[in-house]
């Protein structure tokens, strides 16, 4: 049995970031403390939430870092440190260790892709180099390739990979991992509209977008159903639906990134090719905002 790197809500949290494009640290800080403030159970730095992708590694390591020290082991920091390079995922994983994050979370390698056993050599290189737990990040609707349930099986195998984040959308693939890997592998929910379907099949908890604008709703969801109250943790879902709606209406992180903005963090812009939501977009998310008495 693996003892999972975190249980409840860790928020996929934004990189906040002056007009000049730069890392705002100060931001960044108030942002950390409030989601600790209001029940986040870890942090998730780097990660596609924050722009990893237009991040140099010298900023991405700078900012796993900063949260590490702010963190200071309240809740446990997961960095950020995937590549479709393995070398170059190799040097980010030791480098976020250096930092002192608790664990890594590696992404499928995009665009160039590999095979089911190419997943498995890329995965072992990247944990063993950083050396702390490994959650895996299944995305196939952005890199283009799945993690099937018997690679999740055999990675499982590896004694750093920890968990996986399942964003594949596919209940059925997750029940799977799930009987194939037991408790040798610890599934995190990677969408916010199906935090409750995971956890039913031994989810350890998500890795949530949402937790971004509503902290405190996404980590009473997944605290009620383990404290084991079910019509709360279901209740509460269906709450997180229509936040969940708004802050996917456009890619990620455009929508949640506009709405901390209009919740006053001065998050800053995304960077390039990201561009602001359209006027419909923005509506969209002002009124989702306003609905859950999160904008006055």
């Amino acid at each position: 049995m693996k003892k999972p790197v975190f249980t409840g809500a860790g928020v996929a949290i934004i990189t906040p970031m002056h007009q000049d494009g730069s890392i705002n640290f100060e931001v960044l800080r108030q942002i950390l403390e409030d989601q600790i403030a209001r029940g986040t159970d870890a942090i998730v730095i780097c990660g596609t939430t924050g722009e990893c992708s237009t991040l140099i590694d010298q900023e991405q390591l700078s900012a796993i870092k900063f949260t590490v020290d702010t963190v200071a082991h309240r809740v446990p920091v997961i960095a950020g440190a995937g590549s479709n390079d393995t070398a170059h995922g190799c040097a980010l994983a030791a480098g976020a260790a250096a930092c002192g994050a608790d664990a890594l979370l590696m992404v499928t390698p995009y665009y160039n892709k590999t095979s089911q056993a190419g997943l498995v050599a890329h995965f072992t290189a990247m944990a063993e180099a950083g050396g702390i737990p490994v959650i895996v990040y299944n995305v196939p609707s952005r890199t283009g390739v799945n993690i099937k349930p018997e690679t999740a099986k055999k990675l499982s195998e590896h004694p750093l990979i920890n968990g996986i984040k399942e964003a594949s959308g596919n209940i059925s693939q997750v029940a799977q991992i799930a009987a194939l890997c037991g408790d040798s592998l610890n599934i995190y929910s990677g969408n916010d509209d199906q935090v409750l379907p995971l956890l039913s099949l031994g989810g350890k908890g998500v890795i949530s977008v949402v937790s971004n604008v509503a902290p405190t709703l996404v980590h009473d969801c997944c605290q009620a159903w383990f404290d084991g109250d079910t019509d709360k943790a279901r209740r509460l879902q269906l709450e997180i639906l229509p936040l969940c709606d708004a802050m996917f209406c456009d890619v990620n992180p455009i929508p949640v990134k506009y709405a901390m903005n209009l919740l006053g963090w001065q998050a800053g812009a995304c960077r390039l090719p990201l561009v602001e939501p359209g006027d419909a977009q923005k509506v969209k998310i002002e009124q989702a905002l306003r609905e859950h008495g999160l904008l006055s």
